[in-house]
């Protein structure tokens, strides 16, 4: 493997580092997903309605992208270990808060915290990559990694149905801290420091703002960020509102529901063992160029077959769940490629680029969240329209502004 010319000498091999990052990457997966099957059962336990659950995922991730804002900096000042170690610390207390959380109000609140404290692990595991590997090296190891957090996502959809079914929601979200704590185990005993004292950067305010002007004007991590922000978006509206669509108007038990998650984590594994193929072969413009024409046509016939399917008999689960499996597999491909390519200008900045990237991210999914949270209407349409809409950007960024820009950062 080529590592950065300048990284660090360290004791942790390939398997370490890939096993690190799939459990700091899956962190992010493990909050959001574990914890869908109890939705419905959340909002009768707590008296809310579906804007305050809706709160308790985007108003996490609202606060996850914020607080990379914060990360970043600290993590390219003192390096990354101490930042991991504060941020898994924070998110397994925050989890014991949630669980004995006595209203909506105070389970949005301990959800946030733990979105803040998830920003470290996700931003500190995207840096760790562009410390120790070049950007097209680095595509290569973040799919490794993220088929580690496919796994994980593929075992949150059924284990959150059975802890819901023994526990109820509360324990969905204790096991949260479990996951955190065994995460932050490993990162204290095996994690080894990746960034060097020479590349460390001061935090003087007006560096720090000259470092993210400079970031945000590159056109390839507009590019990218664009990228990696539309096919998050696909996957967030499944996330957000599946588990009311499916169990709710579609009549399907929490099993069956943690079964179908399952299903689509499996088509995401798939998408990243198909981009590692790709890399070699094509570089990662043109397999994010190719990937786009299967996110749009997974997209697109979640949404036709919906407006086909009204009033009729053949119309079920299935007509969301095997065309998302499309979008699922493209997502396994955009995904590692974008994380990459946001940092790989910036070898120097690598938390700042990933911080900010994460951070527009979530805004779009608090915006979308948030409207979701008004326009769950008891049919399929909010789910499908906006997974339709979110594959159709998807494959014109991919087909456009990557193919101009892109291989500014993933080369």
């Amino acid at each position: 493997m080529e590592r950065h010319a300048s990284a660090p000498t360290t004791t942790m091999t390939s398997g370490v580092v890939v096993t690190l990052l799939a459990l700091l990457l899956g962190l992010q997966a493990v909050a959001s997903d574990l914890y869908l099957p109890g939705l419905p059962q959340l909002t009768q336990e707590l008296g809310a309605n579906m804007r305050g659950a809706q709160y308790t995922l985007s108003g996490m991730l609202l606060a996850f992208g914020l607080s990379q804002l914060i990360w970043g900096p600290l993590s390219d000042r003192f390096g990354r270990r101490p930042v991991l170690l504060a941020g898994l610390g924070g998110f397994a207390l925050a989890s014991i808060g949630g669980t004995l959380a006595p209203s909506i109000e105070w389970l949005i609140g301990w959800r946030a915290l733990q979105g803040a404290a998830m920003g470290a692990a996700v931003m500190g595991a995207r840096a760790i990559v562009r410390d120790l590997y070049a950007p097209a090296e680095g595509a290569r190891v973040l799919s490794k990694a993220l088929t580690g957090l496919g796994v994980i996502a593929c075992c949150t959809g059924p284990t959150g149905a059975v802890v819901v079914l023994l526990f109820g929601w509360r324990g969905a979200i204790a096991a949260l801290g479990v996951f955190s704590a065994a995460a932050l185990a490993l990162v204290a005993w095996r994690f080894k420091e990746t960034l060097p004292t020479a590349r460390r950067s001061p935090l003087h305010p007006l560096a720090l703002a000259r470092a993210s002007g400079q970031i945000l004007g590159h056109r390839g991590f507009q590019a990218y960020l664009l990228l990696t922000t539309a096919t998050y978006l696909g996957l967030f509206t499944f996330l957000a509102a599946s588990s009311f669509v499916f169990i709710r108007v579609l009549g399907l038990s929490r099993l069956e529901y943690g079964f179908i998650v399952l299903s689509q984590s499996l088509a995401y594994i798939v998408g990243t063992f198909w981009c590692r193929r790709l890399l070699p072969r094509m570089g990662a413009p043109r397999a994010i160029r190719l990937a786009g024409f299967v996110t749009l046509a997974g997209g697109t016939l979640v949404g036709v077959l919906a407006w086909l399917g009204q009033g009729q008999s053949w119309y079920g689960a299935w007509a969301i769940i095997v065309p998302f499996w499309l979008f699922m597999i493209g997502h396994g491909v955009h995904q590692p490629c974008g994380q990459a390519g946001v940092v790989g200008p910036f070898p120097d900045k690598a938390g700042m680029a990933s911080a900010l990237n994460g951070c527009g991210m979530m805004f779009g999914a608090f915006g979308m969240g948030t409207w979701l949270g008004t326009h769950l209407d008891g049919s399929v349409f909010p789910l499908t329209q906006g997974l339709w809409l979110w594959s159709v950007l998807t494959a014109l960024i991919a087909w456009t502004l990557v193919q101009w820009h892109g291989a500014h950062g993933a080369t």
